[in-house]
């Protein structure tokens, strides 16, 4: 089993020196590669929607297609239908922007952020849903809680998949955002998704965090101590962890 980290939007701040890139994640498994968010896709570096134009205004973006999860896989030798899965943490257009680039790959996601996603914007963080990443019309799998449990979290088992993968409700972000566990030869990964800012960081300011990314960051570090066969990480990282995990 292979777990590559790729950097699938580039998004810098204009108020700081924080430069973040956007982590998507490529996993082998039994059933071929699963691809856990997309980044922004193809069309989206070509005809930008109204809301990616705000945001390259109030941001300073590379917008390189090259950074594109299509445009990675392939350079991997990969093609993109041997991207048999997606799994999505929530429907923000910088996390599921790139499923058209793999329209032949099933979909999976918490019931709660399709459902927000389809309702349309009902607050500001809302507004990043962008209906053209589902114009393909995709092969969805949508999960709810079971009542299972992946270590102290609530979570839903995705079935089949060896390694195990699991959905963590980690909602506010989104209303059904959700983070990715993922088994690994040494224990586990966790894809905390926009629940977490980069754990590396302790400059960013906990107000921060909490405003936009909700209450959850100080229950993740204190599971990060007491765990140490599980990593974590986010899904804005900083430069630096793409340096030390290369393709």
């Amino acid at each position: 089993m292979s777990l590559r980290f790729l950097n699938c939007f580039t998004c810098n701040s204009r108020f700081n020196a924080w430069k973040t890139g956007t982590l998507c994640l490529l996993v082998e498994t039994n059933q071929g590669l699963a691809l856990v968010d997309t980044g922004l896709g193809q069309d989206d570096y070509l005809y930008p929607a109204p809301f990616i134009q705000f945001f390259r205004v109030i941001t300073q973006m590379p917008y390189k297609i090259e950074e594109s999860a299509v445009r990675q896989v392939q350079r991997l030798g990969y093609k993109p239908g041997d991207v048999r899965h997606i799994v999505l943490t929530h429907m923000h257009f910088d996390h599921c922007g790139g499923l058209p680039d793999f329209p032949e790959a099933q979909v999976h996601l918490s019931r709660a952020e399709y459902e927000a996603f389809m309702a349309g914007p009902r607050n500001f963080f809302e507004l990043a849903y962008n209906r053209r990443s589902i114009r393909h019309r995709p092969h969805w799998a949508l999960y709810e809680p079971t009542g299972e449990k992946w270590y102290d979290f609530d979570a839903i088992r995705l079935p089949g998949f060896t390694p195990e993968i699991w959905l963590i409700p980690l909602p506010y972000h989104s209303r059904g955002h959700c983070g990715v566990a993922i088994q690994t030869e040494t224990g586990w990964h966790l894809h905390c998704g926009d629940a977490a800012a980069d754990f590396s960081r302790p400059d960013i300011p906990a107000w921060t965090i909490r405003l936009a990314l909700g209450p959850h960051m100080p229950r993740l570090r204190a599971f990060a101590a007491a765990y140490p066969e599980v990593t974590l990480s986010a899904s804005h990282m900083f430069p630096d962890f793409f340096a030390t995990h290369p393709l």
